[in-house]
């Protein structure tokens, strides 16, 4: 086996990818899967609703380092390897898409924020560090992740765009950036709405909400009261 070959380390990187942190962690921390409460997405932010920040953070270091490795490794080896910039800008890609459809866990993954994040800072760390600042600065000012997600991730091509030239390097940020935009789909509706949680909210326990369900469909008793008849 040719362990040198770039479709190897692509393919190493998505298994890299796929694995799934916010389970795991929550899983060793007696925590319930974050895919079963908030909004459902495997991933730092909605772990965090849980409460529990160290898993929180945990998480996020752990799917940043997943995008991170793959990448600073390959960066490393490239030149003894014969790598071309492209080649490592897939592996970002296919690490990104890992956390994405992780094959470990039925291909239901995150919306791969932090798993980005690592990726541009093996790939180009002024680049990376651009989007990050891009994000904590929307997050200070709206309290809002995904609304900061979504605009480092429209970010993310632009900055690349603007300080350095174009490569398929630039094109694995920019599949990367659409994926993601794409991945919050369903908080663009709410925040247009109104209804998108904001940073630290927790959410609500699964049997508080059963509860307050069933409260709200409770039959309300009949003020109807029977006669007895006399004889």
């Amino acid at each position: 086996m040719n362990f040198d070959s770039p479709y190897l380390a692509v393919v190493a990187a998505y298994l890299i990818g796929s694995l799934s942190f916010a389970v795991i962690v929550s899983r060793l921390m007696g925590l319930s899967d974050p895919r079963s409460y908030g909004s459902g997405n495997p991933g730092a932010t909605n772990v965090l609703r849980s409460g529990n920040k160290a898993a929180a953070i945990l998480t996020l270091l752990f799917d940043a380092l997943k995008g991170y490795v793959p990448v600073a490794l390959a960066v490393a080896w490239q030149t003894r390897l014969g790598w071309s910039d492209a080649v490592i800008g897939f592996i970002g890609l296919a690490a990104f898409l890992g956390h994405l459809w992780p094959v470990f866990f039925r291909f239901v993954g995150g919306k791969g924020v932090a798993t980005a994040a690592g990726v541009l800072l093996a790939l180009n760390p002024w680049l990376g560090l651009g989007v990050l600042a891009t994000w904590l600065v929307v997050a200070a000012v709206t309290r809002y992740s995904s609304l900061a997600a979504i605009v480092a991730a429209l970010a993310a091509p632009l900055i690349q765009l603007m300080f350095w030239e174009p490569s398929l390097a630039a094109l694995a940020v920019a599949v990367m950036s659409l994926l993601l935009v794409w991945r919050h789909e369903a908080n663009i509706r709410k925040l247009l709405a109104g209804t998108e949680s904001k940073l630290g909210q927790k959410a609500a326990a699964p049997a508080a909400a059963a509860s307050k369900a069933g409260a709200a469909v409770k039959p309300k008793k009949s003020t109807r009261q029977t006669r007895k008849g006399k004889h």
